[in-house]
């Protein structure tokens, strides 16, 4: 058995956790089920929810432009696949006070990576 390169054993430990593995094609099939209320992309813009372009390793509650509930400002979350995957199971457990009002989604670890996979690929809009 050959030793992984030195290259290798570094990317593998430099490797941001949000997006261990995540498949973004599989994230944007996912993402179906939140278009309801949310957009992603180039044109993305707030809707009934907030845009979520680049959403992995954002601090919960700061995309400007949007009127989130005084809870999630407050709440400190750090948007990753364990705080995305707590939250898309039950928000108001994880937020009390929040807004969001989702209750169809039984999302796994998996499905939060590639969510979180898909949303990173999308550029973060600039600040208005």
């Amino acid at each position: 058995m050959r030793p992984w390169p030195a290259w290798a054993a570094l990317a593998a430990l430099l490797s941001p956790p949000a997006l261990a593995g995540g498949d973004p094609v599989a994230g944007r099939k996912a993402f179906g089920a939140c278009i309801h209320c949310h957009q992603a992309g180039p044109s993305a813009r707030h809707a009934f929810g907030p845009q979520l372009n680049g959403l992995a390793g954002r601090r919960a509650g700061t995309q400007p432009g949007y009127g989130y509930s005084a809870a999630l400002k407050a709440s400190g979350l750090v948007w990753n696949e364990a705080t995305l995957t707590a939250y898309l199971r039950d928000p108001n457990a994880l937020v009390p006070g929040t807004k969001m009002r989702y209750w169809g989604m039984g999302v796994s670890e998996r499905q939060a990576a590639d969510l979180l996979a898909f949303l990173a690929a999308q550029a973060p809009k600039p600040a208005p």
